[in-house]
């Protein structure tokens, strides 16, 4: 829901409360770019016909270099410009940010078709196709975070070596060690606030330094917005204040970060359509068994959508509150599926994805994974009790070389979300191995500065 209309956002304009609306796009890395725009050409200009960006936005690695192998952008297409439309549902207050307000846009190309390969387009595809189904997708994303007493420019310089944890011991729930850091952490749970986040709460987590902060659950637009907004604003907030928060999977090599994703389906009206009383063991409707049958079919095939980077998967250590078995159980975090809740409050977490995930790629897949289920109607396998970890089970992909294979030949991938969707992400992932595979890490030089 918008906590800014346009109204208010004209009056706050006229009276130069505001001065600057931000226009963003979310990128393949799940990043926010875009354009600061003077409020008044906003009002005039932008909120009619939207603003320009050259496609490569969508085209590029985590450098913004431009590579080779897309399809939709590349010199020999000359790298044109798309259209950045603004989405006013989502305009809002920033107001970590003097004078400022955002709004999200979709992504047109100039003849205003879809850019299919935009990772908001490809979510908005899979709530059509749940909503032709009859039934809308509720999410709640759980984002992680390291803190470190240090600027994000002393990180840079200092090779990311010798960094101070905001806490130097494990602050899994504790209200000491919350305490250290909460002027930042209450900072950034009340700018959340005002820019229309419901807050939840916030908790230490087990690495040095890791925290959580939690929000309400959502529709999986709105959920996916807030979730790009947060990741973002956090890091500026903590800028601000002379500290630097990272949200990738595998910092080093304590436990990782998370982005643990909730879901459930429900009718158009609200109704319960996965939780069924009668059950009295899990709660569970036959939709509800379909729709997790469908995330055991499609996890592995689905895990780019996952963990878009090489660092994500080094996340997966078994023991480590990281998933690696593909079972699901009743509260159990061993399993990469994780029953919750009853009645209004039932749903499934995926724990799959880590701090990096683009939301829009993972809930799409989510979706078009339990609609496949409901609709194949799908037979779940027998609940899983005790440590996943050591059982037999099916695994999540251990390397990008493996997600990238099991996604590229997939014809149900090919299928669901089109070919263009598919050769995109596929060679996003070989840009990310090819560039890997070049660079010499601190793990080679230890190993073999003076030994080899």
């Amino acid at each position: 829901m918008s906590s800014l209309s346009i109204e208010t956002l004209r009056s706050e304009i006229s009276s130069g409360k505001i001065d600057t609306v931000i226009v963003a796009i979310t990128d393949m890395q799940g990043r926010l770019v875009g354009k600061r725009i003077h409020g008044q050409y906003f009002l005039d200009d932008v909120l009619q016909h939207g603003t320009e960006g050259c496609n490569y936005l969508l085209a590029v690695d985590m450098d913004m270099n431009t590579v080779g192998g897309y399809e939709m952008s590349s010199w020999d297409r000359g790298y044109s410009d798309f259209v950045m439309e603004p989405d006013m549902s989502t305009l809002r207050r920033v107001p970590w940010q003097e004078g400022a307000a955002m709004v999200l846009a979709d992504v047109k190309w100039l003849d205003g078709k879809d850019v299919v390969a935009s990772p908001r387009q490809i979510l908005r595809k899979q709530i059509k196709a749940l909503a032709d189904a009859g039934m809308k997708p509720m999410v709640g994303t759980e984002l992680e975070f390291v803190l470190f007493n240090n600027t994000y420019e002393d990180a840079w310089n200092k090779h990311y070596v010798g960094l101070t944890p905001s806490n130097q011991y494990n602050v899994d729930y504790s209200l000491l060690g919350g305490a250290r850091v909460e002027p930042l952490l209450r900072s950034i749970r009340l700018n959340m606030a005002g820019a229309g986040m419901v807050v939840e709460s916030v908790k230490g987590e087990c690495n040095f330094g890791q925290h959580e902060i939690a929000f309400r659950y959502s529709d999986a637009l709105s959920n996916c917005d807030n979730h790009v907004i947060y990741k973002n604003g956090a890091k500026e907030i903590a800028a601000a204040a002379g500290y630097a928060l990272t949200f990738m999977a595998k910092p080093n090599e304590k436990e990782g970060n998370s982005s643990h994703i909730h879901c459930s389906f429900r009718g158009l009206n609200d109704e319960l359509v996965m939780a069924d009383e009668s059950d009295k063991e899990n709660n569970l409707s036959d939709i509800g068994r379909y729709f997790i049958a469908g995330q055991i079919a499609h996890l592995r095939e689905l895990a780019l959508m996952f963990a878009p980077n090489i660092n994500s998967y080094k996340r997966y250590v078994p023991g480590s509150f990281a998933p690696t078995a593909i079972r699901w159980g009743r509260d159990n975090r061993t399993c990469a599926l994780r029953l919750v809740g009853h009645g209004a409050g039932l749903r499934l977490e995926n724990r799959v994805p880590g701090g990096d995930v683009n939301p829009y790629l993972a809930v799409a897949g989510i979706i078009a994974a339990g609609l496949d289920g409901i609709k194949n109607k799908m037979t779940l396998e027998p609940i899983f009790e005790g440590n996943a970890y050591v059982s037999d089970s099916a695994r999540v992909p251990s390397t990008m070389l493996e997600a990238q294979k099991l996604w590229s030949e997939s014809a149900w991938v090919k299928e669901t979300f089109g070919a263009g969707v598919q050769d995109h992400y596929t060679n996003y992932a070989e840009v990310e191995m090819a560039a890997y595979g070049k660079a010499v890490t601190n793990w080679e030089l230890f190993r073999n500065f003076e030994r080899s």
